[in-house]
């Protein structure tokens, strides 16, 4: 007798499968079939929804601003959005992840107090030798991440072109991937001053400040840097096709390059909903104006690694300053993503229920080593099911489960709600309410799996 057995249309790696059950033994997926369902202790049917695998949220800060106890409410929102698995970035508050003791500090925490499972990326502190790189490594992290824009001395500097040289050397021999967040400073900084000078303000002043060149300039040199040693160069988040065009050429040439692409970059415009959202809709790079339909042809063209949500933990307070330019950057955007880029996928006239699972699920599974105990529905990978229902909702997100309780997606519809989320073979969440406990979820070490041979 299994311990669950869920029944309904699934999306299974090779596609959708209609009424079909999957049987669970322990945290695994221990059967998959068709016909009549078999006994089991609990069972789940679902009727006019989808059985997804368990989001992968491949970019998330859930230490940006309430430090290592953010992990909490992050992570009981993102169960709340069927995404059972974070790769959470480095720039914590007050200090970044970039020793071992910090690391531990970090695992700690996510064993104690998250609700879903996390893999962890590191970071260098500007000067800092990479001695520290191998035992990093060691301890499981997933990626290395690195800024060539400063948005704070300590916890997201600056790290300098001879020093990200250095850290591609010493990632060259292994599969972990260097992500970068790409904007030339003195670009941005002479434009920002530019428009303080003339007065300008607002969404689309902020989106000129930063104009496609910052963003082209800083890309191009970090996939030569990383091509000039053989080591794998990862765009964590690009906001035109040129830029996906640009990476693609890379890898066409056989070097290690990938860009990721972000989810409010295909539902967002700055000339169309920036007077409305402001500050609400601020996050660096920009959202470019135009770029939407663009973007979906990248994707479409296989040229975009995965979909991220980029969730920033900062409340709203942060937002409501005189100045755009004095406003932090980054949204809320863990129980988005999933209903966001279904009807975003819908809406464009594509399969979203495959196009879903691929790219919030199976590639970032592959590209952060977590492949194949995450990303699908397949024998042996864990029990981890996001449940779509398909009716529409009105995001509101003075019910969300991020304790920031803002979103630039409130009063927008999706066509799809997430209406279960099970984490290793457990309800986590019921559609009403988050049944999963603080230290539900594990902290994922990077398995053996490489991007480039999945």
């Amino acid at each position: 007798m299994f311990d669950l057995v869920i029944k309904g249309d699934a999306v299974l790696p090779d596609g959708l499968h209609r009424d079909c059950w999957i049987g669970v033994a322990g945290e695994k997926v221990s059967a998959i079939g068709e016909g009549e369902t078999p006994a089991a202790k609990n069972t789940h049917t679902v009727a006019n929804g989808l059985i997804l695998p368990g989001v992968v949220d491949g970019q998330t800060h859930a230490c940006s601003y309430g430090g290592l106890p953010g992990i909490q409410s992050t992570t009981r929102s993102a169960i709340a959005g069927g995404v059972t698995t974070l790769v959470d970035m480095p720039y914590d508050n007050p200090d970044p992840l970039n020793t071992k003791a910090r690391l531990d500090e970090k695992v700690a925490a996510i064993n104690a107090i998250s609700h879903a499972d996390m893999a962890l990326y590191a970071t260098l502190a500007p000067g800092q030798d990479t001695s520290e790189v191998e035992a990093l490594i060691d301890g499981g992290v997933v990626a290395f991440k690195i800024s060539t824009f400063e948005s704070n001395p300590t916890r997201f500097p600056r790290i300098s072109t001879a020093q990200v040289l250095e850290i591609f050397e010493a990632l060259a021999q292994t599969d972990i991937p260097l992500g970068v967040h790409n904007e030339d400073q003195e670009i941005v900084l002479a434009n920002i001053q530019k428009a303080k000078d003339a007065g300008q303000n607002g969404l689309v002043a902020h989106s000129h400040s930063r104009p496609p060149a910052a963003e082209l300039a800083a890309t191009a040199q970090f996939l030569e840097l990383g091509a000039g040693v053989n080591a794998h160069a990862h765009i964590v988040h690009l906001t035109t096709a040129r830029g996906f065009q640009l990476v693609d050429n890379y890898a066409f040439d056989g070097y290690r390059s990938t860009g990721e692409l972000c989810v409010h970059y295909l539902w967002f415009d700055p000339e169309k909903d920036g007077q409305l959202l402001g500050a609400k809709m601020k996050v660096n790079p920009p959202i470019r104006p135009g770029e939407i339909d663009a973007l979906w042809e990248e994707i479409l063209a296989d040229r975009v690694a995965f979909i991220s949500s980029d969730h920033s933990s900062w409340p709203i307070d942060n937002k409501l300053t005189p100045s755009i330019f004095d406003a932090g950057a980054g949204i809320p955007g863990l129980e988005t993503l999933l209903p966001s880029f279904y009807t975003a996928a819908e809406r464009h006239g594509l399969n979203a229920a495959a196009l879903t699972a691929e790219m919030l699920c199976e590639r970032p599974a592959k590209f952060f080593g977590l492949w194949p105990q995450k990303g699908a529905i397949q024998l042996g990978a864990d029990a981890d099911f996001a449940i779509l229902a398909l009716e529409p909702q009105v995001w509101d997100s003075a019910k969300a489960h991020d304790d920031l309780n803002w979103s630039p997606f409130d009063g927008l519809e999706f066509s799809a709600r997430v209406s279960s989320t099970y984490l290793r073979g457990k309800l986590m969440w019921d559609g009403n309410e988050v049944i999963a406990v603080p230290g539900a979820g594990k902290y994922l070490k990077r398995g053996q799996t490489n991007w480039f041979d999945t």
